[in-house]
């Protein structure tokens, strides 16, 4: 039998009456001739849920017991999806990380999948099994301890099934039903996309929208795996949702396919650090060794061998970069003037594909801003994105008037 990987998010399994929901959708699935992977998440909560019990018991956590702690809020989910299942007279039984098992690395909390073997689950389809309803976010280290795989890492979990079983397509239900050319609660006129290129879902994902986790996206983009997010509150269809796929697979594209932002960024600003080769890795070996997460990066032109070097950082991670770079100066490793942090700003992106074969978005999306009165402070660009740091003020008003330049709301 062909293999369908389903995937529910929190707020699809958040009551029982919506495991039932799904647990209908699911049943439709092997109707159609399917053997069906289900993953779940924890219900909705539960896991935010969890992990302040573990920062109430102990704020210096062991990160092993912290993981067999909130992972249990998928096993409930998993258990109760398959008795569901069960009621409906489908064959199912639910699945823990361990048991299938999910080979992962040994980073608690942020453990990496790297091999699920088939052997199991098959042998149970072969006896009759019609799905197996997997816990997502978890897996089992080399030392046999419980892992997760970090926050919406059901995501990863399900497009790695998918990979693992080659399953002809895995559906990410969720609370909205597809993705769209930005926010539809900033902008009305945001539009859902039939289908989105692995590139640019990959971007958007990275750049502030919250449809898929980051990780699940590079995942299916490496292994090819069809990706549908649809809603779990919606009618069934074969055409509800947005398909992720191949760009090949998609005939037609708007130059610019999305409008993504982010509020969570600051500007970081050393002042006065010398010009001289080196001063790049000696200002972020430092960051990097800290775990900060730099994105843009402007180095001024030089003046009587000293220049301004600005990046831009996660807003909760900038109390680390300020440690790592006054640390760095402390020790003699780098010397600058004074470092200031700016967390009243937001990143806007615009993405597409599109942007290979075509010039001059840079250009409408600069002059679009200027119109509005909106200053750009730092610019940042790949192949098929744009990305621009603004007062946070504005962010709104720029997610809107881009999305009206570009045009976003016409097929």
């Amino acid at each position: 039998m062909p293999v369908l990987v389903m995937k529910f998010g929190g707020t699809s399994v958040a009551t029982l009456d919506r495991i039932k929901r799904a647990a209908k959708r699911v049943a439709l699935e092997v109707a159609k001739g399917y053997d069906v992977i289900v993953i779940v998440s924890a219900m909705s909560g539960k896991t935010n849920e969890l992990v302040g019990w573990v920062n109430e018991t102990s704020p210096l956590y062991d990160a092993r017991e912290y993981d067999a702690v909130v992972s249990s809020g998928e096993n409930v989910t998993a258990g109760l999806m398959a008795l569901t299942l069960q009621e409906m007279d489908v064959p199912a039984r639910s699945w823990q990380g361990w048991q299938v098992p999910v080979k992962t690395t040994s980073a608690h909390s942020s453990a990496r999948i790297e091999e699920i073997p088939s052997d199991n689950i098959m042998a149970k389809f072969g006896e009759g099994m019609k799905v197996a309803v997997v816990a997502g976010f978890q897996g089992i280290s080399p030392e046999g301890r419980i892992t997760t795989l970090g926050r919406g890492g059901s995501d990863t979990t399900a497009v790695a099934f998918a990979a693992a079983f080659d399953a002809e397509r895995c559906d990410i239900y969720t609370d909205v039903d597809g993705v769209y050319t930005t926010d539809p609660r900033i902008a009305e006129q945001a539009r859902k996309l039939d289908k989105i290129s692995f590139e640019e879902m990959l971007e958007l994902a990275s750049l502030g929208a919250k449809v898929l986790q980051t990780r699940s996206v590079e995942l299916a983009m490496r292994y090819k795996v069809k990706l549908r997010v649809l809603s779990s509150f919606e009618e069934p269809s074969d055409t509800a949702g947005t398909l992720v796929c191949d760009e090949e697979e998609i005939m037609e594209s708007n130059v610019v396919s999305g409008i993504a932002y982010s509020r969570d960024e600051a500007k970081m600003t050393l002042q006065s650090v010398a010009d001289r080769p080196g001063i790049a890795a000696a200002i972020f070996g430092p960051l990097s060794d800290a775990g900060v997460n730099v994105d843009m990066i402007i180095q001024n032109i030089a003046e009587e061998g000293r220049t301004d070097m600005t990046f831009s950082c996660p807003t909760d991670q900038v109390m680390r970069a300020e440690k790592a770079l006054n640390d760095a100066k402390d020790a003699g490793e780098l010397n600058f003037a004074d470092l200031i942090a700016d967390t009243n700003v937001a990143k806007i992106s615009a993405v597409g594909i599109g942007m290979r074969s075509q010039s001059g978005v840079a250009a409408k999306m600069f002059q679009t801003l200027s119109d509005e009165g909106i200053n750009i402070k730092v610019i940042a660009t790949s192949e098929i994105k744009i990305s621009v740091l603004v007062d946070r003020k504005y962010m709104e008003l720029a997610v809107q008037s881009l999305h009206d330049a570009f045009e976003l709301e016409k097929a």
